[in-house]
């Protein structure tokens, strides 16, 4: 159990450079809502509700995260700073990240498959700060979701969304946007904050420059083709 929890709090300080040891991360409001909601949720699980949710309570007040105690939540599951919602169906795999103010939200419980009305978070996932995934929708393993995006459909594995609603930008992965990348921010070292939007654009229109050009050559084949084929059937006739 001790070695657990030295492999939990490493991989909160591979996420965050701010604590100067694995001690100080003893102490984040994420650490302590998460611990809490393992009772939280053993006792929703056995169906002592009324103290599950007294559980939640005490959690709520001490570190503003609120987590329904029948939420799952997988392995490594990092809150930074706080103020997060998760809802009861909820479903989160291994290694997710959320920062402050993002919500996975629920639907009108017969809009669910089964009476679940709150994401599925796959594993590998950041949301960043205010971002909100509603509904019994699918996050695929790896996605980044946008700050302030709101979600409200499935998420492709790798996807980085962002906007209202939220659409997949046609930014490339790339070697460096393939591991842990703080607050789900794409691209590489060229991406300011101040100027991310901006950044964003460009690096759109280079994607989309570079597939225009590949439909034109092979429009230009096809074409090729079609003529090649012309000329062959004109020599039979013949």
């Amino acid at each position: 159990m001790f070695d657990e929890l030295i492999r939990y709090l490493d991989s909160i300080v591979a996420r965050d450079p701010s604590p100067r040891s694995r001690w100080e991360v003893l102490l984040y409001p994420g650490v302590l809502a998460l611990g809490l909601h393992r009772v939280a949720h053993w006792l929703f699980e056995a169906q002592m509700f009324f103290v599950a949710r007294l559980v939640n309570t005490i959690s709520r007040f001490l570190t503003a995260i609120d987590i329904h105690p029948g939420a799952k939540i997988g392995r490594n599951f990092f809150i930074d700073h706080g103020f997060v919602v998760i809802g009861e169906t909820a479903e989160i795999g291994d290694n997710v990240t959320m920062y402050q103010g993002s919500t996975l939200g629920g639907t009108n419980p017969t809009n669910g498959d089964g009476g679940k009305r709150h994401p599925t978070i796959g594993d590998d996932v950041i949301v960043s700060l205010g971002a909100a995934i509603l509904g019994p929708i699918e996050v695929g393993r790896g996605a980044r979701i946008g700050a302030n995006a709101v979600v409200n459909k499935d998420v492709p594995e790798g996807a980085t969304m962002v906007g209202i609603p939220a659409r997949a930008t046609l930014v490339q992965v790339t070697p460096e946007t393939q591991h842990f990348v703080p607050y789900g921010t794409p691209c590489s070292e060229r991406f300011d904050p101040a100027t991310q939007k901006l950044e964003l654009l460009q690096c759109e229109m280079e994607t989309m420059h570079k597939r225009l050009v590949q439909l034109l050559e092979e429009r230009d084949a096809n074409a090729a083709k079609q003529s090649a084929a012309k000329k062959r059937g004109g020599v039979k006739r013949a």
